[in-house]
């Protein structure tokens, strides 16, 4: 039998932007209650995630990652493909349709922990794309969690939109969307992906979305990478939507980013208002949200979660320093560029100067789109800081030409030190938590989002693909720190737009002023839901009132969420901590 107490089961999606924040869950949990942690995905993806978890040996001890056999051509793959990456877009239905396969590999693996551990592991936690993983963990006698690595506006519009088909019944291009406040939130079909507007249930799309999504409504709950006090409306929608609780355990950051910021002092609100968190409705959303409620993961409550030790240690996993885990790559990629060589080119520019551009591990965009988006730049005279990748058409691992932005354009501003060109990779990090830094021009992938506003930095946004115009929807009408620039791979982008657009948000005045303010309210109070936490223990009391003397808690996790008035944090513990509750604490 093994010596860990309890052994959590992780299953991420195929995908990097996936996989960034599972593997910080991972090391959170690890670190807080050293239980063993096993994270399961394809050979090429766990190649790949071991030598970015074997850069922080001090934390990764008791993380062990497990192969499913997966083979990429007897899915109609190219070979080795075994993530999204760089991957075109003809081949993402199958690559998600190729998930379902993983299925009967992870019941044979958590048979073969039962045997060797004898007992089920704790839980698995599985990403929301991976829903099979719910009856798996109910074949084997334990549970699933569902993990959304987007936000909760963005999940629970994505999910809600592919599962109801609400923009069918749209009146005028307007529909309401399943799980939302009707009265409050509406959304456009011109908001809508062209697969999005295309889908009617018979579609590609509608229907490996729906087989991979559904069953995630039959875990126990949600975890979310975000922090409801900045988005409780779309928390509110995840719980209508799913009739399942759920607990906002972000931000997966990395403890550097998360420090007090100089930026915080910069844009303090003289007022006396936080004008951030202002809905339409003239209510203050901080004050709707679950607060009052007890929720397993929220540092708010002042209960510590089943996920945490009661040593005291900082809740978010900490690298060998501060400087080497703010120079390392997330994710395991070499940069284009050094982060000496970025961190010195932006010292040479003022305070909130510069536009950082970067559209993701796996986008890019038109030719012609990047032509527009080049010459905007240059006439707008902004420093800015440009992650280049071949466009569409092109190998996006391929090597970048000089021919695809205008002539010249790289000496020029290279030569004015202008702009910095940054093939492939940046160290993103860096670059977003460096002072210099003014805004972020993004695809809206929500790690991205998470990373700039945590800094303090607003948002242009260019969604491509995905729930990332519903983020960017969200940026810019529930907390105001975005503008948008333009949608899609096939949408045309003028170069006035472009400089009429950076011109606004690195302004310092008028709106630019507003988004940072608002952006900087935001940026502390991410960086604040990252407090120390109180004593489990103080739950167990909880459980005491409640039941009395509970003989065998197998009995209550049949109950229904929310069950028998039970808190969300105590029903929470009795579905899963039943065995590290028993071990721990003894009978009660």
């Amino acid at each position: 039998m093994s010596d860990h107490k309890e052994h959590i089961v992780i299953l991420p999606f195929l995908a990097l932007g996936h996989m960034i924040p599972f593997i910080a869950l991972a090391k959170k949990i690890q670190e807080k209650t050293n239980y063993k942690i096993t994270i399961v995905s394809t050979p090429l993806n766990v190649k790949y995630l071991r030598s970015t978890i074997a850069k922080d040996s001090t934390n990764s001890n008791n993380i062990s990652l497990v192969s499913l056999p997966y083979n990429s051509s007897e899915h109609g793959l190219p070979p080795n493909t075994e993530n999204t990456e760089a991957l075109p877009l003809k081949h993402m239905v199958t690559i998600c349709n190729s998930t379902l396969s993983l299925k009967e590999p992870l019941q044979k693996l958590i048979l073969e922990i039962i045997e060797k551990d004898g007992k089920p592991p704790l839980c698995i936690v599985s990403d929301t794309f991976m829903g099979f993983a719910s009856e798996v963990a109910r074949s084997c006698g334990t549970f699933n969690v569902s993990f959304t690595t987007a936000g909760a506006y963005g999940t629970a519009a994505y999910v809600s939109l592919w599962l109801n088909l609400p923009h069918l019944l749209a009146i005028d291009g307007v529909f309401k969307m399943p799980g939302f406040d009707d009265s409050c939130c509406f959304f456009s079909v011109d908001q809508l992906h062209p697969f999005m507007k295309l889908a009617n249930g018979d579609d590609p799309w509608s229907k490996v979305l729906k087989s991979l999504l559904l069953p995630s409504f039959d875990s126990i709950g949600f975890l979310c990478n975000s922090v409801e006090d900045i988005e409780p409306m779309g928390v509110k929608a995840i719980e209508n939507l799913t009739k399942l609780p759920v607990w906002c355990i972000g931000p997966l950051l990395p403890k550097c980013m998360l420090k007090k910021s100089e930026k915080d002092s910069i844009f303090e609100s003289r007022s006396g208002k936080d004008p951030i968190f202002e809905s339409r409705n003239g209510k203050d959303p901080i004050s709707e949200s679950r607060i009052g409620k007890d929720s397993i993961f929220e540092p708010r409550s002042g209960k510590d979660s089943i996920f945490e030790s009661r040593s005291g240690k900082d809740s978010i996993f900490e690298s060998r320093s501060d400087k080497d885990s703010i120079f390392e790559s997330r994710i395991g990629k070499e940069h284009g560029l050094s982060p000496e060589e970025c961190i010195s080119w932006l010292n040479e520019h003022p305070e909130r100067s510069v536009l950082y551009i970067s559209f993701g591990s796996q986008n890019t965009i038109s030719t012609s789109q990047m032509m527009a988006l080049a010459m905007g730049l240059e006439e707008s005279e902004r420093p800015f800081i440009w992650v280049v990748r071949p466009p569409i058409g092109f190998d996006i691992k391929g090597e970048f030409r000089s021919e695809w932005l205008p002539k010249g354009f790289q000496e020029r501003v290279s030569k004015s030190k202008k702009g910095l060109l940054v093939k492939s990779w940046a160290p993103q990090l860096q670059i977003l938590s460096h002072s210099s830094t003014g805004a972020f021009l993004t695809h809206c992938g929500w790690n991205s989002v998470l990373e700039s506003l945590s800094q303090g930095v607003p948002i242009i946004s260019w969604p491509l693909a995905g729930e990332q115009a519903f983020n960017s929807k969200m940026l810019m009408e529930e907390m105001g720190v975005c503008v948008e620039l333009t949608k899609w791979y096939s949408s045309d982008v003028d170069k006035e737009d472009v400089k009429k657009v950076v011109e606004t948000v690195l302004g310092e005045s008028g709106k630019g002023k507003e988004m940072k303010e608002k952006a900087n309210k935001i940026g502390m109070c991410i960086r604040d839901a990252v407090k120390e936490e109180g004593d489990f223990k103080e739950e167990i009391c909880h459980l005491k009132k409640e039941f009395g003397r509970v003989e065998d808690l197998s009995e209550i996790a049949a109950l229904p969420p929310r069950g028998k008035g039970l808190s969300e944090t105590t029903f929470y513990l009795l579905k899963i901590g039943k065995c590290h509750l028993k071990k721990e604490f003894g009978t009660f």
